[in-house]
């Protein structure tokens, strides 16, 4: 039951992350390799809150998510106006950038020793400890994210994301403004990146900057090819697929040295054979050129 419990809460992390990063790649068709920058500000922001301020959780979760949107405006002011490959450079810039400053701030972030003992979210008086009471919070979370994406890419500015990403000459004829509609959904997918980091941090209780690599963004970015970009569920289900598959080959008994490996070898497998077979993911409404 532990064991099970913990696989769908790396799945609630997941579908959060991947969903968030849908909404910039796969709506607006911004395709970025930062994302996991993102991630690990809202894990280490959090922390930092709640442990030197005092802030409660969600407090902490809401300055966490403010202060992601806005230094996702450090990349995304000055790089919208770079197009396809060369925006995904900057990105990759920043995601190194991002790494750098956690990896090497030793006074606040501790650097390479992480920081450990980080206390369980406490939610209206509550403290949130097991593995069971964590699912079901995480999963609470979860929905409560994803339910507000899904708001989002069914309202009027989902609608004027998809144009500006199909076609962004006949959104400004039309006079909408593209950069500024495209900053906003990097915005808000850099707010939404932080909720998943912030529960990372909360179930594992220990963060350091390995975590928030940009192996990490590649595995999230995975996750959404995969699954599907432009449609809600295109990440949910590329979350799920790519968290128990490596699951599962525990249970073929692999030495856990061949098994690491085996996991990489998977996920190429998997890009491989989608994208001759079906370019768009699983479930995907959009095909990056």
């Amino acid at each position: 039951m532990r064991y099970l419990c913990h696989v769908l809460v790396m799945i609630n992390i997941y579908a959060v992350l991947a969903s968030s990063l849908n909404l910039a790649a796969g709506y607006a068709g911004l395709l970025s390799l930062c994302h996991a920058a993102f991630y690990g500000l809202g894990a280490y922001a959090t922390t930092l809150l709640i442990m030197k301020v005092g802030l409660g959780f969600i407090p902490a979760l809401v300055l966490a998510m403010l202060l992601a949107a806005t230094l996702s405006l450090v990349i995304a002011v000055p790089s919208l106006r770079l197009r396809g490959d060369y925006f995904v450079l900057a990105t990759l810039g920043f995601q190194v950038i991002v790494f750098s400053i956690l990896y090497n701030w030793t006074g606040l972030t501790r650097g390479p020793f992480g920081i450990t003992k980080i206390p369980a979210p406490r939610v209206f008086g509550l403290e949130v400890i097991g593995i069971f009471p964590y699912f079901l919070f995480s999963g609470a979370l979860a929905l409560a994210s994803l339910g507000a994406i899904w708001l989002l890419v069914n309202s009027p500015f989902g609608r004027l994301l998809r144009a500006v990403r199909d076609d962004e000459v006949a959104a400004l004829a039309l006079g909408k403004n593209a950069p500024r509609v495209k900053t906003t959904a990097f915005a808000i997918s850099a707010a939404f990146a932080a909720v998943p980091g912030a529960l990372f941090a909360g179930y594992v209780r220990y963060i350091d900057p390995t975590s928030f690599m940009l192996a990490e963004a590649i595995f999230v970015l995975s996750i959404v090819v995969i699954g599907g970009a432009g449609n809600f569920l295109g990440p949910v289900a590329g979350a799920v697929l790519l968290v128990v598959l490596p699951e599962a080959l525990r249970f073929l008994h692999i030495p856990d040295s061949v098994a690491a490996n085996l996991r990489q070898i998977t996920y190429g497998l998997l890009l491989v054979i989608l994208m001759r077979l079906r370019p768009k993911g699983l479930l995907g409404n959009y095909e990056f050129d």
